[in-house]
């Protein structure tokens, strides 16, 4: 079996919605622009059934992959979790100990990242590197570019799902 990958209870929820949104609402207005675009005629310079065709081919394949990542899916448990150290789950508020800078990330699994809203996950450089530190420890991370970062944690707290 395919290696569990870790969840939100949020992220997982997003999954599922995605997946029930597809399967119930999209599919069936694909095959309702398939049999409109059917109806114009020749197939063979039908350029709408193309199109129709190729986005139900699109929805498909979406739909598999959800399925796919919901089979090995792990939503972590809120009662199994230490809140004091840095898990899936967790918001973190690190210093970069030479520009003293200050970030904030929210540990997600691997497929819940949205870098722009500060999301990173538990499997990237950052993310990894700080998974089950606490407050005050001091974390060396080694960049995907080959430079380190020195990051002092200052909070960790459960983000409000």
């Amino acid at each position: 079996m395919a290696e569990l990958k870790n969840y939100t209870q949020a992220g997982y929820d997003a999954l599922q919605k995605e997946l029930n949104f597809l399967k119930n609402v999209r599919r069936v207005e694909i095959k309702e622009e398939v049999a409109k675009a059917r109806s114009y005629g020749d197939l063979s310079e039908n350029s709408e059934y193309d199109e129709a065709k190729n986005e139900e081919a699109k929805v498909e394949m979406r739909i598999h992959e959800l399925e796919e990542m919901l089979l090995v899916a792990r939503v972590i448990d809120e009662a199994e979790i230490d809140h004091t150290k840095v898990s899936v789950g967790s918001i973190v508020e690190v210093e970069n100990t030479e520009t003293k800078a200050i970030k904030t990330y929210h540990i997600v699994g691997s497929y819940e990242t949205d870098p722009v809203a500060g999301k990173i996950s538990d499997q990237s450089a950052i993310g990894g590197g700080i998974m089950g530190t606490a407050v005050g420890e001091k974390v060396d991370i080694e960049l995907p570019n080959g430079k380190t970062l020195h990051l002092i944690i200052r909070d960790v707290r459960r983000a409000n799902v």
